[in-house]
């Protein structure tokens, strides 16, 4: 881990991505005020691969991107930059996404609901080498260890990171139209994911899948 401004070397440096400005503004202003050194700002998974000629020692990674899957980049980071530190800050329930983030490579995950009160430790965890999750997560991935699944892992585990985006977005009760407008794709291209979740979970019909999406939510 490189040392921080405050131990009189070199300050740590962060590459933020998010497609959102003011999100990439509001961070950047945080993280100076704690001395850390944000060396470069990308809203894509195109732009954070070029920014990472900066050296970075950190990266805080959006999981929705316009264009991209922020999961498919984290993998990609990880593949590339093994000693990165990787942070993830979503809006996405952590309850569906930070266990599968975990798997792509994120040494942490933390809703941006409560990134203001914990983003600190959550920065300071990760560039200590150590994995950071809520306390409600870990508690709940404990369980998992113990307590068999009603869905088969195996299921869920065989979708892409968009098909598993797009059905987090299905159990949530948006239409297909909605889906397209959130993730930048056309509607052909969700209904195409749709179509290849199906298949792979061996589901016939829209309803037997919107069924299958909310009872993930619920576990």
């Amino acid at each position: 881990m490189q040392e921080n401004a405050s131990s009189h070397g070199p300050a740590t440096k962060v590459l933020i991505v998010d497609d959102h400005p003011i999100i990439r503004e509001g961070l950047s202003h945080l993280l100076l005020q704690e001395q850390l050194d944000v060396c470069c700002a990308a809203a894509s998974a195109e732009e954070a691969l070029a920014a990472m000629a900066c050296g970075p020692d950190m990266a805080i990674v959006d999981l929705s991107l316009q264009s991209d899957s922020g999961l498919d980049l984290i993998k990609t980071l990880r593949q590339h930059h093994p000693n990165l530190a990787i942070l993830v800050l979503s809006m996405h329930d952590e309850t569906l996404f930070a266990e599968r983030a975990l798997r792509a490579g994120a040494n942490g995950y933390l809703m941006k609901l409560e990134a203001t009160e914990h983003i600190m430790s959550a920065i300071r965890e990760v560039l200590a080498g150590n994995i950071y999750l809520s306390v409600e997560m870990h508690a709940r991935l404990a369980r998992a260890l113990t307590v068999p699944r009603s869905i088969p892992a195996g299921s869920v585990a065989s979708l892409s990171e968009r098909e598993f985006e797009v059905l987090h977005l299905i159990g949530l009760g948006f239409s297909t139209r909605e889906i397209a407008m959130k993730l930048n794709r056309s509607i052909k291209t969700i209904e195409a994911h749709q179509a290849n979740i199906k298949e792979k979970l061996d589901i016939s019909s829209g309803k037997e899948l919107m069924r299958f999406a909310i009872q993930c939510l619920e576990q």
